[in-house]
């Protein structure tokens, strides 16, 4: 018998959302709920949290083990054409947790004391956020029951060493090109034959190194268009210094993101990010 070296770190991760309801109208099926896609899903959703909202609207998000998680923004204008945008969310973050449960950020962890034939029993392998970008897309690809969207993403992977994320984003800047995810419906190739269809391959790429405290934040559109980045570190500051554990503070650092979002949505009294680009 032979038993992995402990890590000597730990990553605590929180998560909230709070969708607008803008789909309770339209008439689209959603992902059954006994599928697969569907009961991961719903799993996601009751994971336990502070904000009281039942879905994540047209976005989603997945968290694997503390190693990897990502975020993926439905666009709604398909909506209109009576597509349902969560379906795409829902599909490439369901793909993303696939392949990346069993992958690293970088190699696998393993002592070095050990012979060759019990290395080679270190289960998984490694993984960069592009290339599971690029294979959750070709799922979603796949799915039948996603028959035409568009959206953007960021995916991360972690490790002691290393943060690595992959993001294709909209622009915060109206001069800025927008890349998107985009699956086209197959009945309506002839209307789309001159769009642009952008890949996980125009995927920017970071990578920086943690350390001990840091706090990593991962948002679509409904906040980063309702509350300034000033705001969101001065709402972390506050939170640490209430104390708490580290799962407890990370929790509420995402709760209390998605309230001020909600209220700075609805304030008429402020100038939002979005409005001040």
């Amino acid at each position: 018998m032979f038993s992995a070296p402990l890590r000597p770190y730990k990553f605590h991760i929180g998560a909230s959302w709070a969708g607008k309801n803008m789909l309770q109208s339209l008439k689209a099926p959603s992902f059954p709920s006994r599928s697969d896609i569907g009961m991961w899903r719903d799993h996601t959703l009751s994971r336990a949290k502070a904000v009281n909202s039942v879905s994540a609207g047209q976005d989603f998000l997945f968290m694997q083990s503390g190693i990897a998680f990502g975020v993926a923004d439905g666009v709604g204008g398909w909506a209109e054409s009576g597509v349902d945008p969560s379906l795409f969310s829902q599909a490439l973050m369901f793909h993303a947790h696939r392949y990346s449960r069993n992958a690293w950020a970088g190699e696998p962890e393993i002592d070095p004391t050990l012979d060759y034939e019990e290395r080679e029993e270190i289960e998984g392998w490694e993984m960069t956020p592009y290339e599971c970008l690029d294979l959750a897309y070709g799922g979603v690809l796949r799915e039948k029951f996603v028959q035409a969207a568009l959206g953007t993403a960021a995916l991360s992977l972690s490790d002691l060493t290393r943060y690595s994320i992959a993001n294709v984003l909209k622009p915060t800047s109206s001069t800025a090109q927008s890349s998107q995810l985009t699956k086209l419906p197959t009945s309506s190739l002839r209307r789309f034959s001159r769009a642009c269809v952008d890949s996980p391959s125009e995927a920017e790429t970071y990578r920086v190194k943690l350390g001990d405290g840091d706090i990593v934040i991962a948002y679509t559109d409904g906040l980063a268009d309702n509350v300034f980045a000033s705001e969101m570190v001065q709402l972390c500051a506050l939170i640490a210094r209430r104390g708490g554990t580290e799962d407890e503070q990370v929790q509420m650092i995402a709760d209390r993101l998605v309230d001020c979002a909600r209220l700075c949505m609805n304030s008429t009294m402020r100038v939002s990010p979005f409005e001040s680009v």
